[in-house]
């Protein structure tokens, strides 16, 4: 009989222990975990509750917008066969849902009625990684990226391909990230910055008529008034996320990289970087506010810190994979928001982001892992689970080897 059950092949100490701590880990209740049947790869507010509803981009070929406050699933999107990647909304009063898919297209539906719309394909070669929309003029733009290192910007009403971008003087990598500079987009231009699984950060100008890559200028130097530079190199190896932060005046840059950090790439620094916070591993997952920094990815713990001193506050269990993406659900007052975490554990998890809801998360967590410590002595000390067979035991096993 073929079986996929890890315990009937031979495994190495460490994976032995990896795969007995996820069993401890699955059935813990941190952060009011929403089982999806599949692995979550995205997640975004809606923008019509921001504050309590999220839409989630599944491996299963899905779309999922959930209700945080209810734990339910209020609407499904359905038609793709494979996995989707990234989600975003846009059009008309931010009517469609986009979502792309690693059947090199992407998907579209009305959020009301559920109904696919357009389907956007032809372009990419590869899977898609990024979307994200923006309005030039009077046309809604949907703007793609791919494994297949191009970037292409489309018509929303027309379904056409408007521009297909790529690095003219770099091997650019598989596009992760997409972002819209508020700053510098009017309705002539968009300013757009895309990630890649390379190093580096890049600026795009992108108008009806043409786009091409943006220079940046270069952080001054004693001799020189500044240097043009076409990409911005701030990380050692891929970055995963490119985010603006909207604080008062100042609009800058965060960036969520594979070298184990996220840096703040501030703009009047011609976005070189001003804060560091180490996470020490993959980070993909990135939330930033007023108060809080959050970071999370390949370890499976959520780290929250503190935005004024760069310190490390607080450390979040509960997802036992990889942590894929993060949104911020803002509460109307500002008192009250929300981080929420999705996972390849198939979970959707949510967080308090005040400081009195933060400690009492933690303090379960410290009492939980207290009580699951002082269960695990009491078994040893009873000879409990001393690796010793029964009898009946001893029997099977006897048995099975004869056979």
């Amino acid at each position: 009989m073929e079986t996929s059950n890890p315990e009937h092949f031979f495994e190495t100490d460490t994976q032995l222990a990896k795969r007995q701590l996820r069993a401890k880990k699955e059935e813990n209740t941190f952060g009011d975990p929403i089982r999806i049947s599949s692995k979550v790869l995205a997640v975004i507010p809606d923008p019509a509750r921001p504050d309590t509803s999220i839409f989630t981009a599944e491996s299963g070929g899905r779309v999922s917008r959930i209700n945080i406050e209810t734990r339910s699933i209020t609407a499904k999107y359905l038609g793709p066969t494979t996995p989707l990647t990234c989600v975003t909304t846009g059009g008309q009063g931010n009517a469609l849902l986009f979502a792309g898919s690693w059947d090199k297209t992407i998907w579209s539906w009305d959020i009301a009625t559920r109904k696919p719309a357009r389907r956007y394909d032809g372009g990419h070669t590869d899977f898609v990684k990024a979307v994200v929309t923006a309005r030039l003029g009077d046309r809604d733009l949907l703007i793609s990226g791919g494994a297949d290192k191009k970037i292409i910007v489309w018509d929303v009403a027309a379904g056409r391909r408007l521009h297909t971008l790529q690095d003219p003087d770099a091997t650019m990598m598989s596009i992760q990230s997409l972002a819209v500079d508020p700053v510098l987009s009017n309705d002539q231009e968009i300013v757009l910055v895309s990630a890649s699984s390379d190093p580096f950060v890049r600026r795009w100008r992108i108008r009806l008529d043409g786009a091409e890559l943006l220079p940046t200028e270069g952080p001054p130097q004693p001799d020189t008034s500044g240097t043009e530079r076409l990409i911005i190199d701030e990380h050692e190896t891929s970055v995963y996320k490119v985010l603006f932060e909207v604080a008062g005046d100042e609009v800058d840059l965060w960036t969520a990289s594979a070298d184990g950090t996220a840096k703040c790439l501030a703009r009047e620094k011609n976005f070189t970087t001003d804060d560091v916070f180490e996470h020490e591993d993959f980070v993909k997952g990135l939330v930033v506010t007023d108060a809080w920094v959050a970071t999370g990815g390949f370890s499976q713990d959520i780290k929250i810190w503190d935005r004024s001193s760069g310190k490390l506050a607080y450390t979040l269990t509960g997802h036992f994979d990889e942590i894929t993406d993060f949104a911020l659900l803002r509460d109307p007052s500002g008192r009250k928001d929300v981080l929420c975490s999705v996972s390849i554990d198939c979970t959707v998890r949510t967080w308090p982001l005040d400081k009195p809801g933060l400690d009492a998360v933690v303090e379960k967590i410290r009492a939980a892992e207290e009580s699951a410590q002082n269960g695990e002595e009491t078994k040893k000390e009873s000879g409990d689970g001393d690796g010793m067979l029964t009898a009946e035991e001893e029997a099977e096993l006897a048995a099975l080897m004869d056979d």
